[in-house]
């Protein structure tokens, strides 16, 4: 069953389209990820189908509720973790949790029922009595995602959610994702920038690049897509070799890099000495070459002709922080 269904979703900021006419479905209960550098369009996406910006044009249903028409109804069945936090830093990690409920009108029993099972979801036990500005950035993110299930919703909305922090933070995020998919049974549909985030997490992936989607499969599927293997050299005239090797049958596709190409095979190590005998015939040097099993890095060079812009930013806590700290708080 589809519990998101779009249908040539558009948004234009003046002469801007930051969503261009995108259709797609997510499945009930799956993790659905969309991957794209920044601006591609994943932000503005999110904002239409939680209901806070209308679409210029097109239409979506969340939960069989009309984004436009249903607005209310389908703000029951979201709960949304954004970019940039939502959550008061003044207040314990409980009365976070406890405001939200509230404002979605739980009653007293069900508040604390539920807030128990959230905690102990996101493992904040030892720290919901703690005022959040004492809180790490992972504890903040947690509780943020913590906050977003309060309400028992249908689909979970996240927005870039490790964005900015370490490696080993970002591990366990992507744990606790997996965790409340599997025990909630709750769909969720996030975005992110980070390749690994999206193989480690997503049963589907839509690849978004300025606001577009290119494809849309498992991502296993796009790997598949790229070749079974990678073959990557450097050589003494890659125009040359790219063209030979363009003529054989057994390459699934090829790219031209900076100073070195990329090939797609299958049984890539059986593949090297053909490669290299290629070369040679041609008169061409080989001056490195490796073999290794495709990424989604190679994916989206496969359908854009360039690496995803990987840019870092500063974790939006980070810069809510330094604001609260220049207003003297």
């Amino acid at each position: 069953m589809d519990i998101i269904k779009t249908e040539k979703l558009t948004k234009k900021f003046d002469g801007l389209t930051a969503v261009d006419n995108i259709s797609f479905s997510v499945k009930e209960g799956e993790i659905f990820g969309f991957l794209g550098p920044n601006g591609a369009g994943k932000t503005t996406t999110i904002k239409m189908l939680t209901t806070l910006l209308n679409p210029t044009s097109g239409s979506a249903e969340v939960a069989g509720f009309n984004i436009i028409n249903e607005k209310n109804d389908v703000r029951k069945k979201v709960g949304v973790v954004f970019q940039d936090p939502a959550i008061d830093f003044n207040l314990t990690g409980r009365e976070n949790l406890d405001f939200h409920a509230r404002v979605y009108a739980l009653d007293r029993e069900t508040r604390k029922k539920r807030m128990e099972e959230v905690i102990k979801l996101v493992d904040l036990d030892e720290k919901m009595n703690i005022f959040v500005k004492n809180y790490s950035g992972g504890m903040k993110r947690r509780l943020e995602i913590a906050r977003g299930l309060m309400h028992y919703p249908t689909v979970l909305f996240l927005d870039e959610p490790t964005l900015g922090l370490d490696a080993q933070t970002r591990r366990a995020i992507w744990d606790y994702i997996r965790k409340m998919n599997k025990e909630e049974g709750t769909t969720i549909f996030l975005t992110t920038h980070y390749m690994d985030e999206a193989d480690y997490l997503c049963n589907r992936v839509g690849i978004i690049d300025h606001g577009k989607i290119l494809i849309i499969d498992s991502t296993t599927n796009l790997k598949n897509s790229v070749g079974n293997d990678v073959i990557t050299l450097s050589c003494s005239d890659m125009n040359k070799l790219l063209k030979g090797l363009e003529k054989e049958s057994w390459i699934k596709n090829t790219k031209k890099h900076d100073t070195y190409l990329t090939i797609g095979v299958e049984k890539g190590e059986e593949k090297i000495p053909e490669v290299i005998f290629i070369a040679q015939k041609l008169g061409i040097k080989i001056k490195s070459i490796s073999v290794r099993k495709p990424t989604l890095d190679d994916v989206f060079l496969s359908f854009t002709g360039r690496t995803i812009r990987n840019q870092d930013p500063e974790h939006p806590w980070k810069q809510f922080a330094r604001r609260h700290e220049r207003r003297g708080g």
